[in-house]
């Protein structure tokens, strides 16, 4: 058969068919004889370039985006050579690993020590003391570090089209969901230096993306695809938790559907006992003890790396101390005795050491002060003397043997303090006994003061403590207070209260030192309670063997976390400084507020995390629709109606829940929150939240006209474009002077014009 003679049967039929339509006319027929007779191959919509991207999106799309995105986290990164905003905080950190010296800081230290590993790869020694505003000096490669610390910003992409897809969105509402993400300046700019930020968000994303991707496995419960999913969530929960604190509420997130699902698989009948355990039991190895092993792994390699002695030293134990290269506390001796120097630890959380100064009390007794201080001092030096009673029989019977008193201390065998023993603490500074006595401590009113009072040679029985030991780690003489391992509560004899460093600041006359009180209620549960001899120098007595100051790892690893807890909750609002970097959570969905990032000179490279409004709105009032969808649509389900076809009302209330639940969950918190804020603190709910515009995308157009659809989708993406540029300046960085960005100064708090720094 000819191919003329296939081509006339291929036009006879089209005719046929075009003469059965009821609603053929004249011209539609001769458009679809014309359509009918050309080439397949030369249809405009069947051209090979055409069915190459259709048959790839998945590929190109992702690619694309991605590429976009490396470039503009990449663009112009080394162009500003000085110290930006919180750089100078934690390119220090990253310098201390690279150091090896110990310090201290409120985050975990995953996102640090990726840091200083960035900072190696760049070559950098870690001699640079990241002053803030200051010049990076020639030998440090500051671009190389950004550029690696940018990837993860980068990587947010991709993660967004990806769980857009993992979600059920289209390839078109997937892209956009690309879209909105590469051109967020606020996430933009935050992805550009040397910050957590942008490994938080990247961590943050993945946890999203493995939650959503083991949820589309649901189906295929335990097999290979569904275990790695849930291994790479419980993963990416441990990596994000690791960074900071609020990745907990990623965790919060998984877990409250996890409750969910495990709750509903409950009632499942026909599921056998020995199923629904292993289900159990795959939830808590993944999402419970793996995530934990990856935040505590992430501290041991932080106690590894950071194995000399260092400026975070006060925060830690006294026993973990003395492990530290470079510590003093090797050389104690062990048992403490009469006449030795020490310095006196609080084992509150966050608790420092007993100090003393010469300036006193303006309330109370008006008697000197005593405080705990975190940091080491001369003032912190106390001398263990004998009470007044066992001072003076001593003192006789050195007077009835006709010898001089200075000498025969010198001469006599060490007198070793153990449990029960009665003694006086003497302050070496100011020659004052640590007191205590039935008057209100300055701000703990419910508990007694203690201050510093008299001297070597006066004072009363209000200097008398009675040491209570509780525990010792060393296994030595059997009641002898050994320094670093005993742990006591010293008992003031006179008034029968418990010595106590808990963790109220005193007022700026205390120097916002710690309050030191006599708990008269006596609660011997507190750690607040308990103390320990840190430093101990004593002329008389060898330094301790080095096996007998060991810590372990969990007991570290569980002081540190107390630690930051403690200090995280100071971080309070400073009502007597104008801070003009923080703002309130209030503020944050509707881009009330921006933020700058350095110096604001005319001549300086400037930068402002300001985010893109076409983004950001929107997503606030999409983020708000889903949830009024839910109530809506939970409403009609409960009252009979059927909106749905099978398998859609499962997909949108997962996705809804997905979306709308991790956005309040990492957001809302922060209303409840103490602490000082700031505009970054949403970045991770923003990132959430503009996945909601896709979302809806699909839900209302979804199902419409191509050419509705178009009409929508340019109607978002256009505003979304013609933004980033607009704003693309405060992102990438400006030098002229600020004064001609006045037309990008929407509101003052933006700070584009308000002041400079």
């Amino acid at each position: 058969m000819t191919s003329d003679t296939l081509r006339q049967r291929h036009v006879g039929s089209a005719l046929a068919g075009a003469s059965a339509s009821p609603a053929g006319r004249p011209e539609e027929d001769a458009d679809a004889l014309k359509k009918a007779a050309l080439p397949t191959a030369k249809r405009p919509e069947d051209a090979p370039l055409r069915v190459f991207v259709r048959q790839h999106a998945d590929v190109i799309a992702p690619a694309l985006l991605t590429l976009l995105s490396f470039w503009s986290r990449y663009y112009r990164l080394g162009w500003s050579n000085t110290v930006v905003w919180d750089e100078a905080h934690f390119g220090k950190f990253g310098s201390h690993y690279l150091k090896h010296d110990f310090y201290f800081d409120v985050h975990p230290p995953l996102g640090k020590v990726l840091v200083g590993l960035a900072g190696a790869l760049a070559g950098y020694d870690g001699s640079f003391d990241f002053k803030s505003g200051s010049v990076y000096p020639e030998g440090l490669n500051y671009t190389a570090m950004r550029v690696i610390l940018a990837t993860f910003g980068a990587l947010l992409v991709p993660l967004a089209y990806g769980t857009a897809h993992e979600l059920g969105f289209s390839n078109r509402a997937a892209f956009l969901a690309g879209v909105l993400i590469l051109c967020e300046n606020a996430l933009l700019v935050i992805s550009r230096f040397i910050l957590l930020d942008s490994m938080l968000l990247f961590f943050t994303a993945l946890s999203l993306y493995t939650f959503v991707g083991f949820h589309a496995q649901r189906h295929q419960p335990f097999s290979f695809d569904w275990w790695l999913w849930l291994v790479a969530n419980g993963l990416s929960l441990g990596m994000v938790s690791s960074v900071k604190w609020v990745g907990l509420f990623s965790v919060a997130l998984v877990g409250l559907y996890t409750i969910y699902d495990l709750f509903d698989k409950l009632g499942h009948l026909a599921m056998p006992k020995q199923v629904y355990a292993k289900h159990w039991a795959a939830r808590i190895l993944c999402l419970i003890v793996i995530p934990m092993l990856v935040y505590m792994f992430s501290f041991w390699v932080h106690f590894a790396l950071l194995y000399r002695s260092g400026e975070g030293d006060a925060q830690m134990s006294s026993l973990f101390q003395a492990g530290l290269r470079g510590n003093n506390l090797v050389d104690n001796p062990l048992e403490l005795a009469y006449g030795s120097l020490v310095t006196v630890k609080s084992n509150a959380y966050g608790g420092g050491l007993l100090h003393s100064h010469v300036q006193k009390f303006p309330v109370g007794s008006q008697q000197q002060q005593v405080t705990t201080y975190g940091h080491k001092d001369e003032n912190n030096n106390w001398m263990i003397a004998r009470n007044w009673d066992d001072q003076r029989k001593w003192l006789a019977d050195v007077e009835a043997a006709g010898k001089d008193p200075i000498k025969a201390f010198e001469e006599e065998e060490p007198q070793f303090i153990k449990d029960g023993d009665v003694i006086r603490l003497l302050h070496v500074s100011t020659n004052a006994n640590l007191h205590s006595h039935s008057i209100e401590a300055p701000v703990t009113k419910s508990m007694w003061e203690v201050s510093g009072y008299g001297n070597a040679s006066f004072g009363d029985k209000g200097d008398h403590w009675r040491v209570e030991v509780v525990d010792d780690m060393y296994k030595g003489k059997p009641g002898h207070v050994h320094s670093l391992t005993t742990r006591f509560h010293l008992r003031n004899v006179a008034f029968d209260c418990l010595l106590r460093g808990h963790n109220t600041h005193l007022p700026e006359w205390g120097f916002k030192q710690g309050e030191v009180v006599c708990d008269h209620k006596k609660d011997t549960s507190s750690s607040a309670a308990l103390w320990n001899i840190e430093w101990h120098r004593n002329e008389k007595l060898p330094a301790a063997p080095r096996s007998a100051f060991r810590s372990s790892f969990l007991r570290d690893f569980a002081q540190l976390n107390a630690a930051m807890w403690t200090s995280n909750n100071a971080l309070v609002p400073d009502d007597t400084r104008d801070d003009r970097a923080t703002s309130a959570a209030w503020q944050w969905p509707l881009m009330l507020v921006g933020m700058r990032m350095n110096g604001w000179g005319d001549s300086s490279i400037k930068y402002l995390l300001l985010g893109n409004p076409a983004v950001w709105l929107t997503s606030t009032v999409a983020i708000l629709t889903v949830g009024l969808l839910v109530v809506i649509y939970e409403a009609r389900i409960r009252r009979g109606y059927h909106d749905w076809l099978p398998g859609e009302c499962e997909t949108f209330m997962f996705g809804a829940y997905a979306i709308a639940g991790g956005w309040f969950l990492h957001y809302m918190p922060f209303f409840i929150m103490g602490r000082v804020l700031y505009l970054h603190h949403y970045l991770p709910a923003l990132y959430i939240a503009a996945l909601a515009i896709p979302f809806l995308y699909d839900h209302f157009v979804g199902k419409k006209s191509r050419a509705q659809q178009n009409i929508v989708y340019l109607s978002i993406l256009i505003p979304v474009l013609g933004m980033f540029l607009y704003f693309a300046p405060f992102s990438f960085g400006f030098d002229w002077a600020s004064d001609l960005m006045e037309n990008r100064s929407w509101l003052a708090d933006w700070q584009v014009m308000d002041y400079r720094i």
